[in-house]
């Protein structure tokens, strides 16, 4: 029997993440976390996104066009890009039926500890819909949320 190599040792096994709107859209418009998320990201496999969290994101590129934040022409490119990423096959794209929403309808009535929110119960069924071990989000109550369904968090 061989001894694994340091670099075995190391190296985290890959994991099957499901990237939430607050994390993806750290990806297109530049926030504090962003180079870290992206570094973090660079080379990984086995990374889901849904349609949406791809809405979720290009809602908030459309807020901050409307409140003057972002050029229309920026926020156009933005979308671009976002929707280009999504049908590259960099991720596996993870789609609301109705089998994901009876899975969220579960959770939030199964949750007393914590203030699940639609959205974030979408999120969580469609991860699960995926097969999904680990949630990256940046979002406080989706954290808690995701580790009170048995899912792993990332922190970065």
């Amino acid at each position: 029997m061989t001894e694994p190599s340091e670099a075995e040792e190391t190296e985290p096994p890959e994991i099957a993440l499901y990237i939430d709107s607050s994390a993806l859209a750290k990806l297109y418009v530049p926030e504090a976390e962003s180079d870290r998320l992206d570094a973090f990201l660079r080379g990984k496999l086995d990374l889901m996104i849904s349609e949406l969290a791809i809405t979720e994101v290009l809602s908030a590129v459309a807020r901050r066009k409307r409140e003057g934040e972002l050029k229309p022409e920026l926020a156009n490119r933005i979308r671009d890009a976002v929707l280009a990423d999504a049908d590259s096959g960099s991720f596996a794209r993870l789609h609301l039926d109705p089998a994901v929403h009876r899975v969220a309808e579960r959770l939030l009535l199964a949750t007393d500890s914590v203030h699940l929110r639609t959205l974030d119960a979408l999120h969580l069924a469609l991860a699960f819909s995926g097969a999904a071990t680990h949630v990256l989000t940046f979002d406080r109550r989706m954290r808690e949320a995701a580790l009170q369904s048995g899912l792993n968090v990332i922190d970065l």
